[in-house]
């Protein structure tokens, strides 16, 4: 670097903000504060204990407030807790209410044995006897827990062989249920005998007076004055009436097909969060019951037993209360419980005790912790509401069912009857419930399915047991029709996960607004296509964008189309017969594709509808000469669902 070089880059230094000044010095006064460019190392070792003992005083202050608790958890060494006789219970203050970050919904659960007066044939005489009903009521679970873990994938097509009608011989009963509407004392014999002309009751009118009546009721109803009119005659304004009466006023009817949805994420991008449940003990349970019932598997069922081996070894009582956290589990897609309080209820202070408290380790143990936080208890069982925890329908059906003890094949028959209408990959929302009424078991420990609600939002969906006369048993909505529907509107293997809806959109490839004719039902290659109802082939090959293409003609002008396949099904060609649920192609991604894929369209008369929520016609209906005994047998079975519960029988389910 010459000389000029050199001052013009110490110019530029200098013109930056540098300039030349001495070396860094020890030197500094003893005592003094260093000033410029000296350092005192006495004035650096005060600098640094002043941070250290800032540090320790604030990680104190931190411990204290937390109590010492670094987990959820405190070993039973630490605690020194004294088990008094009998309960080991320490009062708990619960005059303040702890804070709720999440909205908290009352939950509903009652298994109930009800009684009723049915009539029967025995060795042709009639009998009329007590017979026990078992009745559930429950809110639908709003979240999953180990109850519900290894349940079958959800596969739309599958569950039609669960829907299937029963034959007779399979269930417990061989007809309808004959439900008299009270109770009777022992068996009562029924004997039919012909009525004799002095049982008739005396006239109390004579033909001339009624004949008199008769004619004044029409006068009057064919009168210009303002008098009664015929039973089924309108009372009020027409709707013409009311248009004249205000001009531009527009009388509207009931929009169909038309549901109205909260935005909400989908099931596989919300992560798991935590939740409290608080529940009542209803009946004297052992404690093991009630957890198995509340989502605690067999291992933690077992660990926590062993944990309270020496503090809490009886059964719960009526009117205690469990109070559990739940947290996700180590698989991500279920709960597990993270912390169990019980506590026992001074009916005469109307204090809630503390009874004992369990809860999970950072290092996966339980142990016997402290009581968590206090708070107010309400007067009914409630949970709180985690968006992000919320199942499925079809999830939610099972862990409600195996909470209650229902067999594996019968919430299969209830999930099918109600798969026909519902989009089961829906979540369900806080207060949907479910209704079931069957028969006590018999000698041999089979049930009949009688009656089955599910209530979603505001749409209430009921399905009563049916038997015809050719001994065949199914169920019918109370206007005689079954729940089926003669398509399935998400026809391959475990229904796929929705990608991209029916309407406009921006298409993936072309990036313009187009008009998407059909649903996109994602899935691995090779997953199984099935025809979404009975019907014969129409088209088979390759055409445009659809890669592809199946087409079937169903009846009365319904068609389907199925494109993007990786290979058609053998045997399947234009002509074939197929049958509902048959195999008629494999998941591929031919065509304008971005990724493995069912593009399933849906017409009617040639015109495209959303096949998600177009609503379709019944498979079939009860035959007329049916409908009058079908009326007595929904008459009957909602006595029951009203009926007050046996009172020496409550079976009251946690």
């Amino acid at each position: 670097m010459n000389a000029a070089h050199r001052k013009r880059h110490a110019a530029q230094l200098r013109s930056s903000g540098f300039e030349d000044g001495p070396a860094l010095t020890v030197q500094s006064t003893d005592g003094d504060i260093p000033h410029g460019r000296e350092l005192s190392f006495a004035w650096l070792a005060g600098t640094v204990v002043t941070g250290l003992t800032s540090v320790l005083l604030m990680g104190a202050a931190l411990y204290i407030a937390f109590e010492g608790r670094d987990t959820f958890s405190t070993p039973y060494r630490a605690l020194h807790i004294s088990a008094p006789a009998e309960a080991g219970l320490t009062p708990t203050d619960i005059s303040s209410k702890s804070e709720r970050a999440r909205p908290v919904t009352q939950t509903r659960s009652e298994l109930e044995v009800i009684e009723a007066g049915i009539r029967e044939l025995i060795d042709g005489r009639a009998i009329i006897r007590n017979q026990p009903f078992i009745r559930l009521r429950a809110t639908l679970a709003t979240a999953a827990t180990a109850l519900s873990e290894d349940v079958p994938a959800y596969d739309p097509v599958a569950i039609l062989n669960a829907t299937q009608p029963i034959e007779a011989a399979q269930a417990a009963g061989e007809g309808n249920t004959d439900i008299y509407g009270a109770d009777v004392e022992g068996e009562v014999a029924v004997r039919l005998a012909a009525m004799p002309m002095t049982f008739a009751p005396p006239a109390a009118i004579d033909d001339a007076l009624a004949g008199e009546f008769v004619r004044l009721t029409l006068e009057s109803a064919y009168s210009d004055i303002d008098a009664p009119v015929l039973a089924y005659a309108a009372s009020g304004p027409t709707i013409r009436e009311l248009g004249e009466a205000e001009e531009g006023s527009l009388v509207t009817g009931v929009a169909e097909n038309v549901t109205v949805m909260p935005k909400t994420t989908r099931l596989d991008e919300a992560q798991l969060g935590r939740t409290e449940r608080i529940f009542t003990v209803k009946e004297r349970s052992p404690l093991t019951d009630v957890m198995r019932r509340n989502g605690f598997n067999d291992v933690e069922i077992k660990a926590i037993s062993a944990t309270l081996k020496n503090v809490f070894t009886r059964d719960l009582r009526p009117g205690e209360r469990l109070r559990i956290l739940l947290g996700p589990a180590n698989n991500g897609t279920t709960l597990s419980p993270y912390r169990m309080s019980i506590y026992a209820h001074d009916s005469e202070t109307d204090v809630d005790l503390h009874a004992v408290t369990v809860a999970l380790t950072d290092k996966g143990q339980y142990v016997v912790s402290m009581a968590p936080p206090e708070m107010e208890f309400p007067e009914e069982d409630t949970e709180e509401v985690n968006v992000a925890n919320l199942p499925s329908i079809y999830r939610s059906i099972w862990e409600t069912g195996r909470k209650h003890d229902l067999s594996d094949e019968t919430i299969t028959r209830i999930i099918g009857m109600f798969a026909y209408d519902l989009d089961m990959t829906k979540r369900i929302a806080p207060g949907d419930a479910i209704e079931i009424l069957k028969t006590a078991p018999d000698a041999e420990g089979r049930q009949d399915l009688l009656y089955v609600a599910l209530t979603l939002g505001s749409t209430k969906r009921e399905l009563y047991r049916f038997v015809t006369p050719d001994g065949v048993a199914d169920f019918y909505d109370p206007s005689g029709e079954t729940g089926k529907r003669f398509l399935v509107r998400r026809p391959l293997e475990g229904g796929g996960t929705l990608r991209s809806r029916f309407g406009y959109r921006i298409h993936p490839i072309f990036k313009s607004r187009k008009l998407h004719t059909g649903v996109d039902l994602a899935a691995r290659t090779g997953t199984p296509i099935y025809a979404a109802g009975d019907g014969v082939v129409q088209l088979v090959g390759w055409q445009s964008g659809y890669g592809n293409k199946i087409e079937v003609q169903h009846v009365n002008g319904y068609e389907t189309a199925y494109g993007h396949m990786s290979r058609f099904a053998d045997g399947i060609k234009p002509g074939t017969r197929v049958r509902q649920g048959q195999i008629i192609g494999y998941v591929g991604s031919t065509g304008y594709s971005t990724g493995p894929h069912l593009h399933f369209e849906i017409l009617i008369n040639g015109n495209l509808v959303d096949p998600l929520s177009v609503k379709l016609p019944r498979e079939n209906s009860l035959a007329d000469q049916y409908r009058s005994q079908f009326g007595q047998v929904v008459a009957q079975i909602n006595d029951l669902m009203q009926k007050d519960p046996a009172p020496v029988a409550v079976a009251a389910s946690e």
